[in-house]
Protein backbone atom coordinates (compact mmCIF):
# COMPACT_ATOMS: atom_id res chain seq x y z
CA UNK A 1 0.00 0.00 0.00
CA UNK A 2 2.83 2.42 0.86
CA UNK A 3 4.40 1.80 -2.55
CA UNK A 4 1.12 2.70 -4.24
CA UNK A 5 0.92 5.96 -2.29
CA UNK A 6 4.52 6.76 -3.25
CA UNK A 7 3.81 6.07 -6.92
CA UNK A 8 0.70 8.27 -6.82
CA UNK A 9 2.60 11.04 -5.01
CA UNK A 10 5.49 10.82 -7.51
CA UNK A 11 3.10 10.99 -10.48
CA UNK A 12 1.21 13.95 -9.02
CA UNK A 13 4.43 15.80 -8.18
CA UNK A 14 5.90 15.08 -11.63
CA UNK A 15 2.71 16.31 -13.28
CA UNK A 16 2.73 19.51 -11.19
CA UNK A 17 6.40 20.14 -12.06
CA UNK A 18 5.62 19.57 -15.74
CA UNK A 19 2.76 22.10 -15.66
CA UNK A 20 4.88 24.62 -13.76
CA UNK A 21 7.80 24.03 -16.12
CA UNK A 22 5.63 24.56 -19.22
CA UNK A 23 4.23 27.75 -17.70
CA UNK A 24 7.75 29.02 -16.86
CA UNK A 25 8.97 28.23 -20.37
CA UNK A 26 6.03 30.11 -21.89
CA UNK A 27 6.59 33.11 -19.59
CA UNK A 28 10.28 33.18 -20.53
CA UNK A 29 9.34 33.17 -24.23
CA UNK A 30 6.83 35.97 -23.70
CA UNK A 31 9.30 38.13 -21.79
CA UNK A 32 11.86 37.71 -24.58
CA UNK A 33 9.21 38.72 -27.12
CA UNK A 34 8.14 41.66 -24.95
CA UNK A 35 11.67 43.08 -25.04
CA UNK A 36 11.92 42.64 -28.81
CA UNK A 37 8.56 44.05 -29.87
CA UNK A 38 7.06 47.51 -29.91
CA UNK A 39 3.63 49.00 -29.30
CA UNK A 40 0.73 46.92 -30.61
CA UNK A 41 2.51 43.57 -30.60
CA UNK A 42 3.92 44.25 -27.13
CA UNK A 43 0.43 45.06 -25.86
CA UNK A 44 -0.80 41.67 -27.05
CA UNK A 45 2.16 39.94 -25.40
CA UNK A 46 1.48 41.92 -22.21
CA UNK A 47 -2.09 40.62 -22.12
CA UNK A 48 -0.90 37.04 -22.53
CA UNK A 49 1.55 37.50 -19.63
CA UNK A 50 -1.22 38.95 -17.44
CA UNK A 51 -3.41 35.99 -18.38
CA UNK A 52 -0.74 33.52 -17.29
CA UNK A 53 -0.04 35.44 -14.10
CA UNK A 54 -3.77 35.56 -13.26
CA UNK A 55 -4.27 31.84 -13.80
CA UNK A 56 -3.14 29.65 -10.93
CA UNK A 57 -0.83 26.95 -12.29
CA UNK A 58 -2.70 24.06 -10.65
CA UNK A 59 -5.88 25.21 -8.89
CA UNK A 60 -8.87 26.48 -10.85
CA UNK A 61 -10.67 27.39 -7.61
CA UNK A 62 -7.90 29.81 -6.68
CA UNK A 63 -8.06 31.32 -10.16
CA UNK A 64 -11.80 31.80 -9.69
CA UNK A 65 -11.31 33.41 -6.26
CA UNK A 66 -8.69 35.77 -7.69
CA UNK A 67 -11.11 36.78 -10.43
CA UNK A 68 -13.87 37.26 -7.85
CA UNK A 69 -11.58 39.59 -5.92
CA UNK A 70 -10.65 41.40 -9.12
CA UNK A 71 -14.32 41.98 -9.88
CA UNK A 72 -14.76 43.45 -6.40
CA UNK A 73 -11.88 45.83 -7.16
CA UNK A 74 -13.61 46.89 -10.38
CA UNK A 75 -16.76 47.44 -8.27
CA UNK A 76 -14.62 49.48 -5.81
CA UNK A 77 -15.37 47.09 -2.95
CA UNK A 78 -11.78 47.17 -1.75
CA UNK A 79 -12.22 45.75 1.75
CA UNK A 80 -13.99 42.62 0.52
CA UNK A 81 -11.44 42.25 -2.30
CA UNK A 82 -8.62 42.52 0.25
CA UNK A 83 -10.22 39.70 2.28
CA UNK A 84 -10.44 37.46 -0.78
CA UNK A 85 -6.86 38.14 -1.87
CA UNK A 86 -5.68 37.46 1.68
CA UNK A 87 -7.56 34.16 1.62
CA UNK A 88 -5.92 33.21 -1.68
CA UNK A 89 -2.48 34.15 -0.34
CA UNK A 90 -3.09 32.01 2.74
CA UNK A 91 -3.93 29.07 0.50
CA UNK A 92 -0.88 29.56 -1.76
CA UNK A 93 1.81 31.96 -0.63
CA UNK A 94 3.89 31.23 -3.73
CA UNK A 95 1.41 32.75 -6.20
CA UNK A 96 2.85 36.16 -7.07
CA UNK A 97 -0.34 37.50 -8.62
CA UNK A 98 -2.35 37.05 -5.43
CA UNK A 99 0.21 39.22 -3.62
CA UNK A 100 0.12 41.73 -6.49
CA UNK A 101 -3.67 42.02 -6.38
CA UNK A 102 -3.63 42.59 -2.65
CA UNK A 103 -0.84 45.17 -3.03
CA UNK A 104 -3.05 47.03 -5.47
CA UNK A 105 -5.99 47.01 -3.05
CA UNK A 106 -3.78 48.14 -0.17
CA UNK A 107 -2.62 51.04 -2.34
CA UNK A 108 -6.24 51.94 -3.11
CA UNK A 109 -6.97 51.89 0.64
CA UNK A 110 -4.05 54.25 1.31
CA UNK A 111 -2.03 51.57 3.13
CA UNK A 112 1.14 52.38 1.21
CA UNK A 113 3.71 50.67 3.44
CA UNK A 114 1.67 47.44 3.51
CA UNK A 115 1.29 47.69 -0.25
CA UNK A 116 5.07 47.96 -0.56
CA UNK A 117 5.51 44.88 1.63
CA UNK A 118 3.25 42.88 -0.70
CA UNK A 119 5.08 44.26 -3.74
CA UNK A 120 8.33 43.03 -2.19
CA UNK A 121 6.78 39.53 -2.02
CA UNK A 122 5.63 39.76 -5.65
CA UNK A 123 9.10 40.73 -6.84
CA UNK A 124 10.72 38.01 -4.75
CA UNK A 125 8.49 35.48 -6.52
CA UNK A 126 8.53 37.07 -10.00
CA UNK A 127 11.28 39.64 -10.46
CA UNK A 128 9.99 40.46 -13.98
CA UNK A 129 6.60 41.63 -12.71
CA UNK A 130 6.44 44.97 -14.49
CA UNK A 131 3.00 45.62 -12.99
CA UNK A 132 4.37 45.32 -9.46
CA UNK A 133 7.29 47.57 -10.39
CA UNK A 134 4.87 50.18 -11.72
CA UNK A 135 2.81 49.81 -8.54
CA UNK A 136 5.97 50.27 -6.51
CA UNK A 137 6.53 53.50 -8.41
CA UNK A 138 3.06 54.71 -7.39
CA UNK A 139 3.61 53.72 -3.77
CA UNK A 140 6.89 55.58 -3.66
CA UNK A 141 5.33 58.70 -5.15
CA UNK A 142 2.85 58.64 -2.26
CA UNK A 143 5.71 58.11 0.20
CA UNK A 144 7.64 60.94 -1.51
CA UNK A 145 10.50 58.57 -2.31
CA UNK A 146 10.80 60.02 -5.80
CA UNK A 147 14.19 58.56 -6.72
CA UNK A 148 13.00 55.06 -5.78
CA UNK A 149 9.84 55.65 -7.82
CA UNK A 150 11.93 56.58 -10.87
CA UNK A 151 14.11 53.52 -10.31
CA UNK A 152 11.01 51.29 -10.21
CA UNK A 153 9.75 52.62 -13.53
CA UNK A 154 13.20 52.32 -15.10
CA UNK A 155 13.33 48.68 -13.99
CA UNK A 156 9.86 48.10 -15.47
CA UNK A 157 11.07 49.59 -18.77
CA UNK A 158 14.03 47.19 -18.85
CA UNK A 159 11.53 44.33 -18.79
CA UNK A 160 8.90 46.00 -20.98
CA UNK A 161 10.67 48.63 -23.12
CA UNK A 162 7.53 49.93 -24.84
CA UNK A 163 5.59 50.37 -21.57
CA UNK A 164 4.03 53.79 -22.12
CA UNK A 165 2.97 54.47 -18.53
CA UNK A 166 6.54 54.11 -17.25
CA UNK A 167 7.84 56.90 -19.49
CA UNK A 168 4.90 59.15 -18.61
CA UNK A 169 5.37 58.56 -14.88
CA UNK A 170 9.14 59.16 -14.97
CA UNK A 171 8.47 62.52 -16.60
CA UNK A 172 5.83 63.41 -13.98
CA UNK A 173 8.10 62.39 -11.10
CA UNK A 174 10.93 64.53 -12.43
CA UNK A 175 8.49 67.45 -12.52
CA UNK A 176 7.49 66.69 -8.89
CA UNK A 177 11.14 66.72 -7.87
CA UNK A 178 11.68 70.03 -9.67
CA UNK A 179 8.54 71.56 -8.12
CA UNK A 180 9.57 70.39 -4.64
CA UNK A 181 12.98 72.02 -5.00
CA UNK A 182 11.48 75.44 -5.73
Amino acid sequence: MNKLILVIFFFAFSHFNSIASERDIRLNQLFNELKANKSKVAAIIEQEIWSLWSTHPTDEKLTARLEEGSQLVRDQNYLKAKDIFTEVINLDQSWAEAWNKRATVLYMLGEFQKSQEDIDRVLALEERHFGALAGQGLVNIQLRNYEKAIYSYEEAKKIYPSMKSAEIMISRIKKLIKDDSI
